[in-house]
């Protein structure tokens, strides 16, 4: 019955949210992620501290906090406001930049991994991608209710993005590397380590750990390894930037390729947020201090 109700909810929203004008959408979005950074405190607090550490200033740090809660509040707004009749629109109101090296990796016959933090809205930017010839696949996490799983899916798929669900015994990474070896493209999040094994690296000056999927991948496969990064524009649209391919070190052994290939992915998806920090949709500990502070 919980599951049933969870997954009518979306199927409201979606439905509301999908009649209204795309400036009344967006800014209901604002409005209503803004409200819930009071609302939602422990996460809140992940926000200001994450935004401190971008900034140095910790007296920022909160009204920035706020500004990623409103943010945050309209890419859910535009997720429940994507629609395929709207395809085309989504597609004019976005700009790209850096596409040369989107085309060279989907053109290359060696496979492209495109490694994206969580900014903007990843949704629009695989329409854009696939409408550039990359049509992307996604891992995205199983979550309890299967109904909003397949919910999720269908919606990604209508935006040309296919999608494998990181299940419990999913053979997730043998369908990635499949893709891969067909010449495709996937995406991958790269800047949250969920299971908390990834490869130790330094971002924004304090230790943690990056999942190791992105690097791993290039080095056992060849395939080019793209940063992007997704924004917001200021009004109506979306401004996607692709990066340069980070080649694969020369280096003795497999660890060592896969660590400092993360490493250098984690210096550039530094400067990514440093363009749009308030776009940064991280609100959950993402550093070891963030853990000690939140289990505190």
């Amino acid at each position: 019955m919980k599951a049933a109700a969870g997954y009518y909810t979306y199927r409201l929203l979606s439905g509301l949210f999908g009649l209204l004008p795309e400036p009344v959408m967006r800014r209901l979005g604002y409005g209503l992620g803004w409200a819930a950074s009071f609302v939602a405190r422990g996460r809140f607090a992940m926000a200001v501290r994450h935004q401190a550490r971008i900034s140095g200033d910790g007296g920022r740090a909160r009204r920035a906090a706020r500004r990623v809660f409103a943010l945050y509040g309209r890419y859910w707004a535009e997720v429940f406001w994507l629609h395929p009749r709207r395809r085309a629109k989504i597609l004019a109101q976005s700009t790209i930049e850096g596409v040369e090296h989107l085309h060279a990796g989907a053109r290359s016959g060696e496979g492209m991994i495109l490694a994206l933090p969580h900014m903007g809205n990843w949704e629009s930017a695989g329409l854009r991608a696939a409408a550039e010839g990359a049509r992307v696949l996604a891992v995205a996490e199983a979550l309890p209710n299967e109904r909003i799983v397949d919910w999720f899916t269908r919606m990604r798929f209508m935006m040309d993005i296919d999608i494998v669900i990181a299940r419990k015994g999913a053979r997730v990474t043998r369908d990635l590397i499949a893709r891969l070896q067909d010449g495709g493209t996937v995406a991958l999040l790269c800047d949250r380590d969920l299971k908390g094994n990834g490869v130790g690296v330094t971002l924004f000056g304090e230790e943690t750990t990056m999942p190791a999927g992105p690097a791993a991948l290039a080095e056992r496969t060849g395939a080019h390894l793209v940063p992007v990064g997704c924004y917001f524009e200021p009004g109506a649209g979306n401004r996607f930037i692709v990066h340069p391919r980070i080649p694969v070190p020369d280096l003795p052994t497999k660890e060592e390729r896969v660590e400092a290939l993360t490493a250098t992915l984690a210096g550039v998806i530094e400067g990514i947020v440093r363009r749009a920090p308030e776009q940064w949709h991280l609100i959950v500990p993402n550093w070891p201090s963030d853990r000690e502070e939140a289990g505190a």
